[in-house]
């Protein structure tokens, strides 16, 4: 699908197919096709709406790649330090990963490398992540569920998958993450789903703290839209009762109340 005749996008069945591209052409794209970027960004649905975010649009000049290899975009996100802004990051920085893969071009999140010095000063708030983006040298999207090297729902939840509940738990389950660590966990029944972060040991905690949370808003959100694409009523909320059943070596981050 070219992006510039897209009018509708159906990000939710990109779940089952996107995938984290790191192969680019590095032509930089044509001004009007990064002008629907931005207006995508300009779109995006806050998890926490008392949250400042900034994302900034720069090139691959922009950019500290570190052994990585280059894409001709990228998005830079910055954000105000507050209880809950990485999940809100991930949350929403996964509505652009989906975008993305629906409009025909590559993505992928970046951890390692950093916005130059310039980039850095440009923004008042603090550096969170990158996204690359691009048109891709490689082939775009799986073409099979069996491609995803993710754990087992029996691994991430201990809820009954039957009929919908199934459905939303897979499209969690399908969510990308930092080194594919997939730290999540979910508890709850038909009318709400707790999700907790692991706590990670402490080797693993040097490498995976700062993206954890992130991940977590990653994982929320396609809870969310596979909600929405059921046609459910349906809400993300601090729940007492479900920060009361955190298991063992997990943490407490959100639920999704489903009416």
């Amino acid at each position: 699908m070219e992006m510039e005749n897209m009018v509708m996008v159906d990000l939710y069945t990109q779940i089952f197919k996107r995938k984290s591209i790191r192969d680019y052409d590095l032509t930089p794209m044509e001004s009007v096709a990064l002008e629907k970027v931005v207006e995508q960004i300009k779109n995006l649905k806050p998890l926490y709406d008392d949250i400042n975010v900034e994302f900034k649009i720069v090139s691959q000049n922009d950019v500290n790649q570190r052994m990585m290899k280059k894409a001709p975009h990228y998005i830079v996100v910055f954000s105000e330090n507050k209880e809950g802004y990485k999940t809100n990051v991930g949350f929403m920085l996964q509505q652009m990963d989906l975008f993305f893969s629906a409009s025909g071009l590559g993505s992928c999140w970046q951890g390692i490398p950093k916005p130059k010095k310039q980039v850095l000063e440009s923004s008042d708030l603090e550096f969170v992540i990158l996204m690359a983006f691009g048109r891709t040298n490689t082939q775009l999207h799986r073409t099979s569920n069996l491609e995803f090297k993710r754990k087992p729902l029996s691994k991430i939840s201990d809820i009954k998958t039957e009929g919908d509940l199934g459905e939303l738990l897979e499209a969690a389950r399908l969510a990308p993450s930092a080194t594919n660590s997939q730290p999540w966990f979910f508890k709850g029944d038909n009318h709400i789903i707790h999700a907790y972060a692991v706590k990670p040991n402490i080797l693993r905690a040097i490498m995976l703290k700062k993206y954890i949370l992130i991940d977590m808003g990653i994982a929320l959100y396609h809870l969310k839209l596979a909600a929405e694409h059921l046609e459910k009523t349906n809400q993300i909320i601090f729940d007492e009762t479900g920060s009361k059943s955190t298991p063992p070596r997990y943490e407490y981050v959100a639920s999704l109340k489903i009416d």
